[in-house]
């Protein structure tokens, strides 16, 4: 499987995306392109919307204190739903969708959160800090939101001049 990640200001990164129904080779064969493709870059989690694929589908790996990401600590979201958060965490937050760019952005710190693996089995985490952050993230990928979307109106038009200026910069 194909993909490259799109980058903002790409109109695919707001489509909203659609539940995953068949647990299949298909699928299979989109998580394991996904994993590869965010190790491959440097990123902790990548939602399935990133690489043009607009099914409610995450992979994330959270690298421990070496830096390494252990293929054991992969987790494989799929249909995910939130039905507990608490506590408030403010991260330096960056996007693979949105190279370069990295922003204090508020979280909560807990939460409960619903999914199907790869064969469609029901599972249940309570997770907490930098994973509950990861999952916040990618998630509102799902819904056609990113992370620039939670700046403050000043601090956004100041990101949309440099981002244009990077981007002048890398043709």
């Amino acid at each position: 499987m194909n993909l490259k990640i799109i980058e903002y200001p790409d109109k695919r990164l707001r489509v909203k995306s659609e539940e995953v129904k068949v647990f299949d080779k298909k699928l299979h064969d989109l998580l394991d392109a996904m994993n590869k493709i965010m190790i491959d870059t440097n990123g902790i989690g990548l939602a399935a919307i990133q690489v043009a694929q607009p099914v409610r589908v995450l992979v994330l790996n959270i690298p421990e204190e070496d830096g390494e990401q252990p293929p054991e600590n992969l987790l494989e979201i799929i249909n995910p739903v939130i039905s507990d958060k608490s506590g408030t965490f403010i991260y330096n937050e960056g996007c693979l969708s949105v190279p370069t760019f990295y922003e204090d952005i508020e979280r909560a710190e807990f939460l409960t959160l619903h999914f199907q693996d790869r064969d469609g089995n029901t599972k249940t985490l309570e997770v907490e800090g930098m994973l509950s952050i990861a999952i916040q993230h990618e998630m509102d990928h799902l819904e056609g939101k990113l992370f620039i979307d939670k700046l403050s109106p000043s601090r956004r038009r100041k990101f949309e001049k440099e981002y244009k200026r990077m981007l002048k910069k890398r043709k």
